[in-house]
């Protein structure tokens, strides 16, 4: 039989857990950097429990001084703004064209944003890629 002092022991402890709170106010498309972010000790549901995950990352809403960061809060920097002309690449099969577009939103890699074809005049979404070229793959 293991005493349960041993089993307590081995159990992650409560008490060691992090809240990363925001530091100062910052506006949403702020990148974060580590004077922006503090940790408390406890708990918050939903709340980044580690400022690495903060670090380096862009604040899609605004965050308020002292209030807990949740992941859905960041995401990576935009790479593509809004109005910003991008290559344009469609992916189907065997085919591949390659054209220019205007960004409708603004993203970072991996987001899926709207471009629209400035030959075709039409609106596609895409998926930025990290040099900022937008990829359309059909069934994206």
């Amino acid at each position: 039989m293991i005493p349960a002092a041993l089993i307590l022991a081995l159990l992650p402890a409560a008490a060691g857990a992090d809240t990363v709170l925001a530091g100062r106010t910052l506006r949403a498309e702020t990148v974060l950097s580590a004077e922006d972010v503090k940790t408390v000790p406890g708990t918050v549901s939903g709340a980044l429990d580690d400022p690495r995950l903060a670090i380096g990352m862009e604040a899609r809403v605004t965050l308020y001084a002292g209030r807990p960061i949740k992941a859905e809060d960041l995401g990576p920097p935009a790479i593509v703004t809004r109005n910003q002309l991008v290559p344009l690449s469609f992916y189907a099969g065997g085919l591949s064209i390659l054209t220019e577009g205007r960004a409708l939103g603004r993203g970072g890699a991996g987001d899926v944003i709207r471009v629209m074809n400035l030959q075709s005049r039409t609106t596609v979404s895409g998926r930025v890629s990290e040099n900022g070229q937008v990829i359309v793959k059909s069934g994206l």
